[in-house]
């Protein structure tokens, strides 16, 4: 987490959910993370998870928290670094 000025943690701009493959029982495989910037996400995702799918963008800060604000698959990717 980063600290602002007060010695408060600010939480991390967005949540992601991602889907990184299929478990043996055919569920979807997920892994949860929380990140600044969508396209450093995006290419750690492509290194740490090689195969990915897909993810879902929430919100974690301000009136919208917890809410999805965008979803992007291994095609169709980010092409900004906030939503």
């Amino acid at each position: 987490m980063v600290q602002n000025d007060k010695n408060k943690s600010v939480p991390k701009k967005y949540i992601g959910i991602v889907k990184v493959g299929n478990n043996a029982d055919g569920t979807a495989n997920c892994v949860k993370y929380r990140f600044n910037d969508l396209l450093k996400f995006t290419a750690f995702l492509d290194t740490k998870w090689n195969g990915w799918k897909w993810f879902n963008v929430y919100s974690n800060r301000g009136e919208n928290r917890r809410l999805q604000v965008a979803n992007f698959t291994n095609k169709k990717r980010p092409d900004n670094h906030t939503v």
